[in-house]
């Protein structure tokens, strides 16, 4: 400011005479208001209102109240004592003693030094009010008034400088920091009890010890050991214990691999027996199921623990495929479907409350997946929290062979959760003693405000990534280092000898020796193991493994209840303002088709399939990018009263002990929503899970999941999902991105039989994948999925134009009882059967152009089109049934608008070929190979789909 006015000053001349007040206005400081980040959360988040079902937020009370004026007094008068001090709950981790292996710079801090805020003299006593809390003795949490800066330097390096170290600073809420600063340093650290270092003891040594053995009687097997990581049982143990006691009864763990043979054998309860059985090469469950099963590192377990509260603890531990973190939204899922089957029986059940989610990652993984950063984005959403996780990130300081400073561009690997503004824990993995502290301020400030929690475990990995490998290739310092080290068992083992009151020298070779021998039998044991199938208990004790897949039965309802769900969909209160034009266009519409029972289109059989499974007791999820709407503007799910903004779920009027329909519009992820909802559909299989693509090609942006659960999820480890999967299709010159949901991807993954004419082999497909092309079918479809007494992922092939088509509806008596999903739909219009030259089969909505086109053209008579609405399992049954009816067929056809080497003509080809008439070949008709799915240039889409046509009805 005063360059500024000396430069007017010197440029009087030059310049024009400058208004005073303007020059005043300029020199004041410039006052802002200040920003309350809760009103702007509130206000930004009230277009979903309480009202709507499955909008949930955790319910906590600001119980640290803001500083008293005699407080504020305080900290004005003492500004530089609370700059130290906030310096040190910023910086202090910078300075903390966190790495085991002593190999990380530590740089000195300059802002921690005291002198810089003028603290010099060493008897000067400051008032600590409102400034930091220092207890009195350790019998009290009554702050001390007043200290030397000898006594609040001790005290702040003890509390953010020592074995665990905290980043909560970056955090928005006050409240949340004040939290902190209380819990923090209010706590004088106590000694544990006898029992509870002797608990810390057998477990660091039971899981030293496993691995030994491992290494003994396996030494060409990678077991991925947590030789240097031990500190993860004990941090788990005291996790699962302090939570149980909290009132939490059941808890989602999910993993990698490191150090998960030490937790199921030891907390998880897995018997070793059963573990050395697989080892030794054998399946993990009997050998007649039709399984495939999966690797060591991906086992599971789902024990129930007690630990003396009053329920308890079941923990559903979920398999893992090999791609690192793909589980962290499976298990956010299954827990948040855990907390909704609560809520609906017990209607006290807070979020979070009884059911959480634990998340063991890696370093290396925890920064560098970016389904990490999709899965905290849905951590705080309203249709997708469960009341926070806690993270334990078990740190390694190494990649497979890559250090930190190749792995990562910010200083942690747990910086990733800063974006969600998680605080951060930091602890030595040397000291387990600290470890019990770090995990119960965790869960303490999880359970009080609902949100996640990242334990940074600072470790390191004796071994390489396996025991089979040689780290020091790329390491050599680092594991020189390790190699010279004693192990965290034995360091402990030392602490404890020091203090000559827990265990002696001799106590301990003998517990040793004993927990050695448990596992020499057990692992005896295991040549004769008979594994049993852990599937399809509890919620799935009513499900099959099915040995023949059923596509028919019946799915329809009775009139009135397709009456009543219909009128009921577009039915508000008179207080629900409704946009004129959805009130035209939308209700009134809907309302016609209803009275009539006809020209039913795809968003009414949507809505009267979900109403009525809904009526039958079903809770329904439905997820997706903008889903409450519809990409297209068809559905309309919701409705958002225009003067308020209140959302209002029609379906979910239907009647007093009805399920009920989540309307769930998820934030812009395909990869973690994706696992998400697969977590919510392996839960119960009373509930239906949809996911829907704004547009179809954009599951591959969660093909990890689809390939690693989705698809194999069954025959690897025998867990069924009925998940789902709406994926818009359809070329319409909308260029190569938002035309084809790659149809042929879910076909090539699926283990539908190639020989057809096998009776012998079992139609038994891991996934239906269909193509309906009319509303009636997708109704049918959609019921399907839970009438029938077992589960498998639907993949629909969604239509864009069809939605509003009037060519493509459906009447009541397509609906109702007695009526169900066909495979196949033939030609019953076709008057003289015997006369059909060319055979077309086709699927999706080129079916009717192609029938416009033989209209035209007037070959009713020559040309019989046959649509394949389900294309997986491979109806081959009804494929025969319809060709019997033509017996003079020239040619048959397979019609598809995608290109040759896209769509599902390479599936259908090998199949169809078995079963044409006189050993005849089907022919493709489709646009021309490409490396892109469609055309970005409308004119040559429209002139290649008038190729296709022409290509189909020519030569007749």
């Amino acid at each position: 400011m005063t360059n500024l006015l000396n430069l007017l000053s010197l440029s009087n001349s030059i310049i024009r005479p400058i208004n005073l007040r303007i020059i005043n206005a300029l020199s004041r400081p410039i006052i802002r208001p200040r920003f309350n980040y809760k009103i702007w959360i509130q206000n930004s988040k009230s277009y979903h209102d309480n009202e709507a079902f499955g909008y949930r937020v955790p319910t906590t009370e600001d119980t640290m109240q803001d500083y008293t004026k005699v407080e504020l007094s305080n900290r004005i008068e003492n500004a530089n004592l609370l700059r130290l001090v906030t310096a040190y709950r910023t910086y202090g981790h910078k300075e903390a003693h966190l790495d085991p292996l002593g190999i990380l710079d530590r740089e000195k801090v300059t802002a921690l030094d005291h002198e810089r805020y003028g603290f010099t003299d060493p008897n000067k006593v400051y008032n600590l009010n409102g400034i930091l809390h220092v207890n009195k003795s350790a019998s009290t949490k009554v702050s001390k008034e007043d200290a030397n800066i000898e006594t609040i330097l001790s005290h702040l390096k003890k509390v953010y400088c020592g074995k665990v170290a905290y980043e909560f600073m970056h955090i928005p809420s006050a409240s949340e920091r004040r939290w902190f600063y209380y819990t923090l340093e209010s706590y004088d650290k106590t000694s544990l009890t006898i029992k509870e270092k002797r608990k810390i003891f057998e477990l660091l040594t039971r899981s030293e010890v496993f691995d030994h053995f491992m290494s003994k009687k396996f030494p060409q097997v990678k077991r991925y050991g947590l030789e240097g990581a031990e500190s993860m049982m004990v941090a788990l143990e005291e996790l699962f214990e302090v939570s149980n006691k909290a009132g939490i009864i059941e808890v989602v763990l999910c993993m990698p691999h490191r150090g998960r043979l030490n937790l199921l054998t030891d907390l998880l309860k897995f018997p070793p027996v059963r573990l050395f059985h697989k080892v030794k090469g054998n399946p993990e469950f009997p050998e007649h199921l039709p399984a495939s099963g999966d690797v060591l590192s991906h086992l599971a377990s789902s024990p129930i623990l007690d630990y003396g509260a009053t329920n308890p603890l079941s923990v559903s531990m979920l398999h893992n495929p090999s791609h690192l973190e793909a589980v962290n939204p499976v298990a956010m899922g299954k827990t948040r479907a855990k907390q909704m089957d609560l809520l609906k029986s017990e209607k006290d059940c807070k979020l979070g409350d009884r059911v959480m989610c634990i998340q063991l990652h890696g370093d290396a993984a925890f920064t560098g997946q970016g389904v990490v950063m999709e899965s905290f984005g849905l951590s705080n959403l309203p249709h997708f929290t469960s009341g926070g996780s806690i993270h334990i990130v078990v740190n390694n300081q190494l990649g497979y062979t890559t250090p930190a400073q190749n792995a990562r561009s910010s200083w942690y690997s747990s910086d990733i959760g800063k974006m969600i503004n998680a605080p951060v824990i930091h602890v030595n993995g040397d000291f387990p003693e600290d470890v019990t502290r770090a995990v119960n301020v965790a869960f303490e400030y999880r359970n009080k405000f609902g949100k996640d929690v990242i334990i940074d475990l600072i470790t390191y990995r004796r071994w390489g990534h396996n025991e089979l490998d040689e780290p020091a290739y790329t390491q050599p310092l680092m594991y020189a280092n390790i190699r010279s080290r004693k192990s965290v068992p034995k360091l402990y083992e030392e602490k404890l000898l020091a203090e000559d009151l827990i265990v002696t020298q001799n106590e301990m070779k003998e517990f040793r020796d004993n927990y050695f021998k448990f596992l020499e039998e057990q692992y005896k044991l295991s040549d004769n193991h008979k594994p049993e199938a852990n599937t399809l208990k509890k919620k799935w004790s009513e499900m099959i493994m099915p040995t023949e897949t059923v596509s028919k039965l019946d799915t329809g309802v009775s009139r009135e209840i397709l009456e009543k769900v219909g009128k009921i969909s577009v039915t508000v209160s008179d207080d629900i303002i409704i946009h004129p034009r959805l009130k035209k266009f939308h209700i009134q519409s809907r309302l016609q088709r209803i009275a009539e029972g006809k020209n039913i289109d795809w968003a009414t059989a949507e809505a009267l399939a979900l109403g009525s499974l809904l009526l039958e007791g079903h809770n329904v999820r439905l997820c997706g990018q903008d889903v409450g709407r519809g990409t297209f503007s068809h559905r309309h799910a919701m409705m958002v009263c225009q003067e308020t903004e209140r959302v209002v779920v029609p379906l979910n009027n239907l009647s007093k002990d009805q399920g009920m329909l989540e309307v769930a519009n998820s934030n812009l992820s395909e990869l973690a929503v994706v696992g998400f909802e697969y977590g919510m559909s392996i839960e119960n299989p009373n509930n239906l899970n949809l996911w829907e693509a704004q547009f179809g090609d954009f599951f591959n942006g969660a093909q990890v999941i689809i390939d690693t659960y989705i698809s194999s999820g069954e025959v690897k480890w025998l867990r069924q999902s009925g998940l789902v999967m709406l994926l818009p299709h359809g070329y319409d010159g909308a260029g190569p991105e938002h035309s084809s949901c790659r149809i042929e991807r879910f076909l090539q993954l699926s283990n539908d039989r190639l020989d057809v004419l096998n009776d012998n082999i079992p139609i038994n497909p891991n996934m239906h994948i269909i193509n309906p092309t009319t509303p009636a079918q997708y109704f049918h479809a959609l019921r399907r999925q839970l009438k029938r007494n077992f589960r498998k992922p639907l993949i629909i092939m969604t239509p864009k134009i069809l939605l509003r088509s009037p060519a493509a509806v459906s009447n009541f008596e397509e609906m109702i009882s007695g009526t169900t999903f066909l495979p196949v739909l033939g030609n019953d219009n076709i008057l003289e059967k015997s006369k059909i030259e060319k055979v077309v089969f086709v699927c999706g909505k080129l079916y009717y152009d192609l029938v416009k086109e033989r209209q035209n053209k007037k070959l009713e008579n020559k040309v019989a089109i046959i649509r394949v609405e389900e294309l997986c399992p491979f109806p081959r049954k009804d494929i025969e049934q319809e060709l019997s009816n033509y017996n003079n067929v020239q040619e048959f056809i397979w019609c598809q608008e995608e290109p040759q080497n896209n769509g599902a003509f390479t599936f259908i080809e090998q199949r169809l070929n078995q079963i044409l008439p006189n050993n005849q070949k089907i022919k493709c008709i489709s646009r021309p190979i490409s490396a892109a799915p469609a055309v970005g240039i409308s004119k040559w889409h429209y002139i290649e789909h008038l190729k296709i046509l022409d290509k189909v009805f020519n030569n007749i």
